[in-house]
């Protein structure tokens, strides 16, 4: 235990009701260094840290001996270490390494709004929400007993593929980046200065897509573990959901005022599932 002892917190003795307490001063150092550095993206940081954290927290309370928790917490493992990587490799992690998206919510809210909306939702938010879509692994260690079925298979089987989906569209918008800074470097013409290619044929954010989708296909190892489809434990996929739909639409609104021609790519190409065009509209070059 982490010493809270003195607050009431939900699952209180359980593994991850430490990983609730951990959680929560993560959300507080987060808050503080993001005033003293002048950076938000400290909650960035952790975001892809932290659910591996919060699951091996449960694998090790039971040894890592549990079949489904240590299935669960080895795919949570690989997804954080794929996107820790990415986060890395664009300077996520450097200073002044702080999304650009950030600036717009600053601009937005000014700069009282902006602190009012970092210490309430930004970070001990945010930090809860990671915690509260990693929380079918707390439903998996309630039910040790139950054996791996096919549900427990097929959840793995898209959960990686998703994760492949994720990781080919990651690597598709760097490659992408990479090219345009170098033509840019040689003074060239940029034809088309936003991706359109590779599975942004098909989605406007293919990654968005397989990051929501994954989340909700965890949730079927809590459902395989207790036989319950509708249990607390799916409130962090719907968060998840509807935390991506006002980021999603702030991205939207940065590339359509920056970019000619992004309308017409909206047009033709679903902003999130693939393949979901409006009829009649065609398909992105």
């Amino acid at each position: 235990m982490l010493g809270l002892d003195f607050v009431n917190l939900p699952l209180a003795g359980t593994p991850f009701g430490t990983a609730l307490e951990l959680c929560l001063v993560l959300a507080l150092v987060a808050w503080l260094l993001s005033v003293i550095t002048r950076e938000v993206s400290w909650i960035d940081r952790l975001w892809s840290i932290c659910p591996p954290v919060y699951c091996l927290i449960v694998a090790a309370s039971v040894g890592f001996a549990a079949p489904r928790v240590m299935l669960m917490a080895a795919l949570v493992v690989a997804w954080g270490s794929r996107l820790t990587y990415n986060f890395a490799r664009k300077g996520g992690y450097r200073p002044g390494g702080e999304d650009y998206r950030w600036a717009y919510v600053r601009k937005q809210y000014g700069p009282v709004g902006f602190q009012v909306l970092s210490i309430t939702l930004v970070h001990p938010g945010q930090m809860l929400l990671i915690w509260l879509f990693t929380s079918p692994i707390h439903q998996a260690w309630q039910f040790p007993d139950t054996p791996l079925g096919w549900l427990d298979f097929l959840a793995a089987a898209v959960f990686l593929t998703l994760l492949a989906g994720e990781t080919i569209a990651d690597r598709q918008m760097w490659d992408f980046q990479q090219d345009k800074k170098h033509l840019l470097a040689g003074g060239e013409e940029i034809r088309r200065p936003f991706m359109t290619r590779g599975l942004y044929r098909y989605s406007r954010h293919p990654n968005y897509f397989c990051e929501l989708a994954m989340w909700w296909v965890f949730y079927l190892f809590a459902v395989a573990a207790s036989g319950e489809w509708v249990h607390w434990t799916g409130l962090g996929c719907i968060g998840l959901s509807l935390l991506f739909v006002p980021s999603l639409r702030m991205t939207e609104e940065i590339s359509a005022a920056k970019y000619p021609g992004y309308r017409e790519y909206q047009a033709a190409v679903p902003a999130l599932i693939p393949f979901l065009r409006k009829e009649g509209a065609k398909t992105a070059d």
